[in-house]
């Protein structure tokens, strides 16, 4: 799994049939790196977010056949962290 922080939306006027109608954002993932992610959940820029890749992503999809390689599949409420 990947975090990141949703930076914003991608807008597709045109898109081939086995795309699923939804949301596609612009997760930035740090040091300078960004990917697009489909998003069933409807989560807002500047939200912490989990993304799973590859088959784990497409799998979502019941079996079809789907190019998505990056869903989001949490909102990160809260998280706490280890002080060195």
């Amino acid at each position: 799994m990947i975090k990141g922080r949703v930076a914003g939306k991608v807008w597709s006027s045109r898109r081939i049939e086995t795309v699923p109608t939804g949301a596609l954002l612009e997760v930035d993932i740090g040091r300078d790196s960004r990917l697009v992610a489909f998003d069933p959940l409807g989560c807002a820029t500047g939200e912490l977010v989990l993304i799973a890749q590859g088959s784990v992503a497409a799998g979502y999809f019941d079996g079809r056949t789907v190019p998505v390689d990056a869903l989001i599949i949490a909102s990160i409420d809260e998280q706490s962290s280890k002080d060195a």
